[in-house]
């Protein structure tokens, strides 16, 4: 086994893997995260915790913002990344964060443009096996649901897929979205806002997704927070695999995540394991 691929029950993980291949691939979907978790957490050695991160740090928007954002995030993601605080102190502190940040974005006149050059600017990266691994399930006909928190939005990840050439008819992005006026500018967000605390497959029950999924009760989840695994809050399913990447705080983090997840993978290591996974499973 790889050193940054740990296991903590492999019985149960063969179990959880043996019932999904009985049971069929017409019964299994994907559920993900997006930022850090389909696509790098480094690049070049610095730390790239969102696709948001681009635009703060690029002077697309007025003087100050960065500053702010910052502000913001030095703030909040301390609370974020601690396993220690309850879920509702959480979940309280993240919406703070996001609706904080919508806000500061809004005043910033941010522009779909701006969306467009950071995805364009090429910094955020997918992790390595992200292509086969969307084909994979392509391929076989499996439902994927990009549940993302994603402060720049819906928008952006459709941009970055499609600028990648990985965007399929199967996968679907559940994401906040802006309210834009005639000249692209943003004027509002809608609701719910989607944070990293309380994002769950009930979200999806509204959209055209949840009518592919309902039916296929076999989940592999893959995050890289606790909060993460809640993804599949609300929804029945047989069985779930879950997988997490643990990206920093890995000696504080590392307990918490081998009680929350069947696979960590640490290291802001590729896709091969969960593409050799994958394959065992479709087999």
């Amino acid at each position: 086994m790889q050193s940054d691929i740990l296991i903590p029950d492999e019985e149960r993980l063969e179990v959880l893997k043996a019932n999904m291949v009985k049971d069929g691939q017409e019964t299994i979907h994907v559920v993900t995260d997006f930022d850090r978790t389909l696509t790098k957490a480094y690049v070049d050695g610095k730390k790239m915790p969102s696709m948001i991160s681009v635009l703060r740090d690029g002077n697309y928007l007025t003087f100050g913002y960065a500053e702010k954002a910052h502000g913001l995030f030095n703030k909040y993601r301390p609370i974020e990344l601690d396993t220690e605080i309850s879920h509702d102190e959480k979940k309280k502190a993240m919406f703070s964060w996001w609706r904080e940040h919508f806000d500061l974005l809004i005043e910033s006149g941010l522009n779909k443009k701006n969306i467009e050059d950071a995805v364009n600017l090429g910094k955020v990266q997918i992790r390595d096996g992200l292509p086969e691994f969307f084909s994979t399930l392509r391929n076989h006909n499996i439902p994927v649901a990009i549940i993302s928190s994603n402060g720049l939005g819906g928008d952006s990840i459709s941009m970055y897929l499609e600028k990648k050439d990985i965007v399929y008819d199967n996968i679907h992005i559940i994401s906040n979205s802006y309210i834009w006026d005639e000249n692209g500018n943003a004027i509002g967000v809608k609701e719910p806002i989607i944070h990293s605390a309380n994002k769950d497959e009930t979200a999806i029950r509204e959209t055209p997704v949840f009518d592919l999924i309902k039916d296929r009760k076999n989940v592999i989840l893959l995050g890289d927070s606790i909060e993460d695994i809640k993804m599949v809050s609300g929804f029945e399913y047989d069985n779930i695999i879950k997988i997490g990447f643990l990206n920093e705080n890995q000696e504080k983090s590392l307990e918490a995540y081998k009680r929350n997840f069947d696979v960590v993978i640490l290291n802001d290591s590729g896709m091969d394991y969960v593409n050799k996974l994958l394959e065992d499973v479709l087999s």
